[in-house]
């Protein structure tokens, strides 16, 4: 059963980066781009909707939201793109070349993003 699980994880971190290859394809629309994006952001991201610590819901989050946004990022990308990005994310992995600085520059942009999107929100609501 262990074996099991650590497949299924490979298997999760190959579509990962599989997706972040996909997002960065021209032919795939802007939407599906920033939602494969927050994917990948939410995948390697330290920070969960649901702390680790907490029991059980802690980890249910990571066995849930992770599966579920690939699942629905793959919907929204062009299957001959999903298809070249997975060959690509494949042979990384079998190299063990997967870029994990691309991934650190997406959570950042998207921590990034949403800090100044707060920051804006706070200074209007204390300008007013």
């Amino acid at each position: 059963m262990l074996a099991s699980l650590k497949a299924h994880a490979r298997r999760l971190e190959t579509e990962t980066y599989a997706l972040y290859l996909a997002y960065r394809d021209p032919t795939v629309p802007w939407y599906a781009k920033a939602f494969a994006a927050s994917v990948v952001a939410y995948t390697v991201s330290p920070i969960d909707l649901i702390p680790d610590f907490i029991p059980v819901l802690g980890y249910l989050d990571d066995l849930i939201l992770t599966p579920l946004g690939i699942a629905i990022a793959l919907r929204m990308i062009p299957p001959e793109v999903m298809a070249r990005a997975r060959r690509e994310a494949v042979a990384a992995s079998a190299e063990g070349r997967m870029n994990t600085r691309a991934g650190i520059a997406i959570v950042l942009s998207v921590w990034a993003i949403g800090a100044i999107i707060i920051g804006v929100f706070v200074v209007r609501t204390i300008q007013k």
